[in-house]
């Protein structure tokens, strides 16, 4: 996920997990899977699978190793050894309009939802609105991914070009002291960095998950194409439990809030009122195609992506 090249990794797992997993008598092909996470609210569904043991109903032990990023995790992805990973879904094209893997989005886990994420400016700063952001720099996590993305959406309907502004990458958790020594104009923060820079005074000037965004996909699980077709027994079992943990996680938000600070460094009180985004069963595939077009319209996509062929088809 793009909003989490932020956060450090903190290691654990381990590689053997794609590799070695034992078929099960049960008929799965592998029953020992590694998983790669960001560490972030997104990823809770896993994490509530493995609390209520709905990976091991289905004959399934999961290993998990907490990633600063999907593509840092390619190289182990492509050759097996960790058999999949959360990604954004911005990531997800990027990696396969690449050419470096052919990714399909295995299960959807969250999209936007308002207060989820927004430009945000130095407390007293002359820039009130989005059209004001004109010749100024707006820092963001990470160049030509999600902020950047949705930014210039807002930009556009605010009637300035995506050109006139700079943009520059810098890390979510340093980006308050850089608006606060003028480094850069704004910022584009995703929670709990957002509802932090609210409460040191920054002030916000717009939503990006709202109007021309509203409702923009964010994450999912990824998994390679190659790996859909070697596993497919594996990947329809570790699928119900995912899809299973899905459903209680959009249904009840404490779920979500006792499994956040065990595998983040969100504190439980943070956890329990920073806003997430919503947590459905599948991605809105118009929202996905807009997404995926506006990409292409800033050219951070080559060719321009068929929003259908990104979904895994998973039986059983």
């Amino acid at each position: 996920m793009a909003v989490a090249l932020a956060l450090s990794a903190c290691g654990g797992g381990g590689e053997q997990g794609g590799a070695t997993g034992a078929a099960s008598p049960g008929g799965l092909e592998k029953t020992q899977l590694l998983v790669g996470v960001v560490p972030v609210p997104s990823s809770a569904s896993l994490f509530i699978a493995e609390k209520r043991g709905f990976f091991k109903e289905e004959g399934l032990t999961v290993k998990t190793e907490i990633i600063q990023a999907p593509t840092a995790v390619m190289p182990k992805i492509v050759n097996g050894s960790m058999d999949a990973f959360m990604t954004s879904y911005v990531v997800l094209m990027t990696i396969n309009d690449s050419g470096a893997a052919k990714l399909k989005l295995f299960q959807h886990t969250m999209g936007g939802a308002p207060g989820f994420s927004a430009v945000v400016v130095a407390k007293d700063s002359p820039i009130k609105t989005v059209a004001d952001l004109k010749g100024k720099t707006v820092a963001v996590n990470v160049l030509k991914a999600l902020g950047q993305t949705v930014t210039n959406a807002h930009l556009q309907a605010a009637g300035v070009k995506p050109e006139e502004v700079k943009f520059v990458p810098v890390a979510f958790a340093d980006q308050l002291g850089a608006l606060s020594t003028g480094k850069v104009d704004a910022a584009w923060l995703v929670e709990p960095f957002l509802s932090a820079a609210m409460k040191s005074g920054a002030t916000q000037i717009v939503d990006t998950v709202t109007g021309v965004t509203e409702g923009v996909p964010i994450d999912g699980w990824g998994v390679t194409e190659q790996w859909l077709t070697r596993y497919p027994k594996t990947a329809a079992a570790f699928h119900r439990a995912l899809a299973k943990a899905q459903q209680v996680a959009g249904a009840d938000r404490k779920a979500i809030d006792e499994v956040v600070p065990t595998y983040t460094q969100i504190p439980a009180d943070v956890a329990a009122t920073m806003k997430v985004g919503t947590f459905t069963m599948e991605a809105d595939r118009a929202s996905v195609q807009k997404l995926a077009d506006l990409m292409h319209g800033y050219g951070y996509l080559k060719a321009k992506a068929d929003v259908g062929q990104l979904f895994a088809s998973v039986g059983g």
